[in-house]
């Protein structure tokens, strides 16, 4: 029999305690890296959007958590898709910032997360109801589109138009068949989110642009070029302001003429904003913060928001 001194014992749990560490380590290493391969801020931001437009409609804690959750399972889904499919050509722009070009993360885990995210975001739409779960679906289908196919054509604006003007009809089909609210929601409210996703399209496309060209990817932010698209996501943002202040019938709030004040001067910094910072990720800051303006827009709606 092997004699094992105590000294053998003790390097052993050492080494042992270190592989631990290690497999944590990697583990968690792994879990960021995947979960920065699903365009967080976006996801969040949509997500957030979402929440508040929920608390706006009345939708109750259970069917708005359950409808913020469907979103956000969406979300992810679609940013992972995204980030997968994109792979090899984040690969060739040598693009630090994407944990699947860098190897922080394996490709497996971001296709496995994307189709666990799309199969969980399923039944959380249905759960809301058959018309809004459907009207989510479709959403979250008109995205992945534009993934696969329709951000390298002239028609890329179209999912996230599509998409965002049905967001606020996923919410308010939520509610009971039995509240006077129930149903599709007023045109306006409709239009305001649609420019708000169209908005949001031309100012996503601008940090990567120059990559996107050379790598092919030519959707229509690609096509106008980078001044241009800054011009039409900071013009579509303030319409949609627009929209939610002026649409609601009855007198404007004064909280309401402030809030777009102060998105016309977002628009204008980002419209006078030096080439230098227009390359980088201030345009989509701007709409980001365009975005939660509308949101507080909707808020002070209120009642309104469910009225045709």
């Amino acid at each position: 029999m092997p004699i094992i001194s105590t000294t053998d014992e003790g390097a052993a749990a050492a080494a042992g305690s270190a592989g631990s560490a290690t497999a944590r380590r990697l583990a968690r290493v792994g879990f960021l890296g995947v979960l920065k391969a699903s365009h967080p801020v976006p996801a969040a931001a949509v997500t957030l959007l979402t929440a508040l437009l929920a608390a706006a409609v009345g939708l109750g804690p259970v069917a708005g958590t359950t409808a913020v959750a469907a979103v956000a399972a969406g979300q992810l889904s679609i940013g992972w898709c995204n980030d997968r499919l994109d792979m090899r050509r984040d690969v060739a722009a040598d693009r630090l910032d994407k944990p699947l070009a860098t190897g922080e993360v394996r490709p497996g885990a971001v296709t496995a997360a994307a189709c666990a995210a799309l199969l969980a975001c399923v039944p959380l739409s249905l759960a809301c109801g058959a018309r809004a779960g459907w009207v989510h679906i479709g959403c979250v289908a008109a995205a992945w589109s534009y993934n696969l196919w329709l951000k390298r054509t002239p028609a890329s604006w179209l999912p996230y138009t599509v998409a965002f003007g049905l967001l606020p009809a996923v919410l308010t089909l939520t509610l009971p068949l039995t509240s006077p609210s129930a149903g599709w929601p007023p045109m306006w409210l409709t239009a305001a989110a649609a420019l708000l996703g169209t908005s949001a399209h031309f100012a996503n496309a601008l940090p990567d642009i120059d990559e996107d060209i050379a790598g092919g990817v030519l959707g229509l932010p690609q096509r106008l070029g980078r001044r241009v698209s800054v011009a039409m996501a900071a013009g579509l943002a303030f319409a949609s302001c627009t929209v939610v202040t002026l649409g609601p019938p009855g007198p404007v709030p004064l909280a309401g003429r402030l809030l777009l004040g102060v998105t016309l001067a977002l628009c204008l910094a980002a419209l006078a904003a030096p080439p230098a910072l227009a390359r980088g990720r201030m345009p989509f800051l701007i709409i980001l913060a365009l975005a939660g303006a509308d949101a507080a827009l909707l808020v002070l709606a209120g009642d309104a928001l469910t009225a045709g």
